[in-house]
């Protein structure tokens, strides 16, 4: 063993740029793969831990208890399929007349509940104490929102409840509730329905899932069940912004795998072939031809190991940050998004060494079968008879004679011109992809502002802020903000809690009134809503509830319900939000007010002086800039770009490797040609031709490629729907650019090599012959 790891390290010596690029391959593709599997990982596995930990329900069922009494929903815990329930509890919607605990006004479901544990929906106490006595409320809390220990004993004053006192906060995975009081303070609510809590032994699926809760159901009264919930929707929306950056990652990490294969098979392969001489040595010397094989594979261990530690390192430090964007803005509950899990390192760490031995092996078994006599009559020097026709019928043409020459070279070794080509191919995909990334990104980033004026968000105080209310009304306030210089669209936003008639969460709804027709959020099919009831929604609200457009849904708000229609999709939203019209809300609440206001600007226009003089114009009102870009685009076009750079070394690297090893075994051509009068110009020139079609008929190939990718891609991020517009972004100049990326990239893989050959003296590659 110890001659096998001799005879490998002086390898290693002898091939240090092969050596390079092998580490650096796997680098890439390392940081790439942990990255991917960094996200799946967390796409699930903290919520998973999480929601185990607390017992969650599979599924909260709500009832009519006019319709089925209690005794017959305790019943359905015993039903064959349900591993626990909890309840019966009674529950009912408290209608918030105002902005509380800095919630929107809006519907306040409350669930009477003695204790926090149970066989399920174990809730964790934030702060302060479960409820125990009349008066006394527990609120439903987001773990790192607002300060809730200083909330403690806010007061809520609720239309048609008596006066409670907050004296805890509380956090649910399940979701189960807004807030919690005792069954007997329940009681004095009037509750018109009772909640049941499910977990069922085979909810893994929403087929799965259903088919367990009819089981349960079976058999109740008709239309006694009014709603459901869902664990898989929760688990969907706390993984949302993450499942739209896993299918470009993911496709990078397979590039970036397969670009490891093929370059560490180009390299073997070439060290196998222009050491034939070296590989008769080592079994004249008693090397047996296993001892060979590892030799070869110890020389490609080396650098992989080095190379996916170092990666492996790089993607856990970028993970994190890349997790804080993804999970920006979502509630994770008890959910602990944290460091890239403990699983991901390790098997990169045993995967990747394994694959590159594995994509190492197949050329190495060639030198297990060569015979040492033939290996060392063989040298360096290729084999006659490939790709004579071909070249002959090159040299025969007019063409420049290093031009002819150059062209002919890639026949004399098929393999390996076909593992050269692959990689380019890789290469001008990946920049492919990464263009129509960066162009549907910016397209979608181009709509959201319109003209490309200044934006300003004018926040009325509220929420629990102060000083408290505008002093003006929304008429004054619109009529002021259009006054002012440099004004040029308007719109005022109401905010509530709305009901959706059949789904147990509330969702936020957005009232727009002004210049909504000029401002209007880019939609993927339909319209804007125009009348009373018209609803535009996300892509998540519309698959989480399964609503598409022309569905018939009712809203319900301070006692009173509204019947609408879903008229467009929007590009981008939030899974609990909506999207209506003032004239909605003056249905629902006619005394609303609206809580921010967005103005775009002319451009050219100063936005801080803007912004100074709205801040002038009431003490209730707060203007801000608003950001031009946003942290996901930010990310995607970040980490594409510098991705299909390194990928792109990489290819160049691969043609680097092919180029390096035929300009070796063909040192005795190269002094022949020099000694007959050939430049070394003229040899650059052959040089570089030998690889400038491979790179040609590598962007042919691999524009249509990264073109698939990019659709697969941008169809399948779930929070974001793009319309055609934003997913066509080739033109043909963009396409003439990408197919000389192919020839770039194996033109600049090809220089340092051919200009090395062009610098060689016809002595000193003779002086051997």
């Amino acid at each position: 063993m110890s001659a096998v790891w001799r005879a490998s390290r002086a390898a290693v010596r002898r091939r240090r740029l092969q050596t390079f690029v092998i580490g650096l391959v796997v680098l890439c593709s390392t940081t790439t793969v942990v990255l991917a599997l960094g996200l799946l990982a967390a796409a699930s596995g903290p919520f998973d831990t999480a929601y185990a930990a607390q017992r969650g329900a599979h599924a909260v069922a709500t009832f009519d208890t006019s319709k089925v009494s209690p005794e017959r929903l305790a019943e359905t815990a015993r039903r064959p399929g349900v591993e626990a329930a909890a309840g019966p509890f009674g529950q009912a919607v408290l209608d918030v007349p105002q902005d509380w605990l800095w919630m929107p006004a809006g519907p306040l479901t409350v669930v009477g509940r003695a204790d926090p544990g149970g066989p399920v929906d174990r809730v964790e106490l934030l702060a302060g104490r479960w409820a125990t006595a009349p008066g006394e409320i527990v609120v439903n809390w987001a773990v790192g929102g607002a300060p809730y220990a200083e909330l403690l004993g806010t007061k809520l004053a609720a239309s048609g409840a008596p006066p409670l006192t907050v004296v805890g906060f509380a956090t649910s995975m399940s979701k189960s509730a807004a807030a919690w009081v005792t069954p007997e303070q329940l009681t004095a609510l009037r509750p018109a329905s009772a909640q049941m809590l499910y977990r069922f032994s085979d909810a893994s699926t929403g087929a799965a899932l259903r088919s367990s809760l009819a089981g349960a159901t079976d058999g109740l009264p008709a239309q006694s069940l009014t709603a459901s919930q869902s664990y898989l929707t929760l688990k969907k929306a706390f993984s949302s912004r993450v499942d739209a950056y896993l299918p470009f990652m993911s496709l990078f990490g397979a590039l970036g795998l397969l670009v490891s294969v093929l370059i560490v098979g180009n390299v073997i392969s070439g060290a196998v072939v222009s050491g034939y001489r070296h590989i008769g040595v080592l079994k004249a010397l008693g090397f047996t031809p296993n001892q060979v094989v590892a030799v070869y594979l110890t020389m490609v261990s080396v650098p992989a190991v080095v190379g996916c530690v170092l990666g492996t390192a790089l993607g856990s430090a970028l993970t994190g940050p890349i997790l804080k964007v993804a999970f920006s803005g979502v509630e994770t509950g008890l959910a602990e998004v944290g460091p890239v899990s403990s699983w991901v390192p390790f098997a990169c760490l045993a995967g990747m060494p394994a694959l590159v031995l594995l994509a190492a092996l197949v050329p190495a078994l060639r030198a297990h079968r060569l015979p040492a006599a033939v290996a060392i009559s063989a040298g360096g020097a290729p084999r006659t008879g490939r790709g004579l026709r071909v070249q002959r019928w090159l040299a025969a043409s007019r063409l420049p004679r290093p031009v002819s020459l150059g062209a002919g070279q890639p026949f004399a070794r098929p393999a390996r011109t076909l593992l050269t080509l692959a990689a380019v191919v890789l290469g001008v995909t990946t920049v492919t992809l990464t263009t129509g990334l960066t162009g549907t990104m910016l397209a979608l980033g181009e709509a959201a502002r319109g003209d490309g004026g200044p934006r300003i968000g004018v926040h009325t105080a509220g929420l629990g802020s102060e000083p408290g209310p505008p002093r003006l009304s929304d008429a004054q306030i619109e009529e002021r903000l259009r006054s002012l210089p440099g004004a040029r669209t308007v719109v005022a936003r109401g905010l509530s809690q709305v009901t959706v008639v059949g789904y147990t969460q509330p969702a936020f709804a957005n009232f727009h009134r002004g210049d909504v027709a000029e401002s209007a959020s880019p939609l993927v099919e339909g319209r804007p809503p125009a009348g009373p009831g018209e609803v535009v929604a996300g892509p998540g609200f519309l698959t989480d509830r399964g609503l598409a457009i022309g569905d018939r849904i009712t809203l319900g708000l301070n006692g009173r319900q509204v019947s609408g229609t879903i008229v467009g999709e929007l590009v981008d939203g939030d899974a609990r939000a909506l999207n209506t019209t003032w004239e909605t809300l003056a249905l629902l609440a006619p005394d609303a007010r609206a809580v921010n206001y967005g103005i775009r600007l002319a451009p050219g226009t100063d936005a801080r002086a803007y912004a100074d003089a709205v801040n002038a114009l009431d003490p209730g009102l707060r203007a801000e800039v608003a950001e031009s870009g946003n942290a996901a685009t930010a990310t995607v076009v970040g980490f594409s770009s510098v991705f299909t750079v390194l990928l792109t070394v990489v290819a160049a690297l691969g043609v680097f490797n092919t180029v390096l090893l035929n300009t070796r075994e063909r040192r005795r051509d190269l002094g022949m040609l020099k000694s007959i009068g050939m430049t070394p110009r003229q040899v650059v020139v052959m040089t570089v031709t030998s690889v400038a079609g491979l790179g040609t008929a590598g962007g042919l190939l691999g524009i249509p490629l990264g073109m698939v990718a990019h659709r697969l891609v941008v169809d399948n991020v779930g929070v974001v729907a793009f319309p055609e517009s934003m997913k066509d972004v080739w033109h043909a100049p963009q396409l003439a650019g990408l197919l000389l990326a192919g020839v770039a990239i194996a033109v600049l893989g090809a220089l340092i090599p051919a200009r090395s050959a062009a610098r060689m003296t016809i002595a000193t590659v003779l002086h051997t012959e």
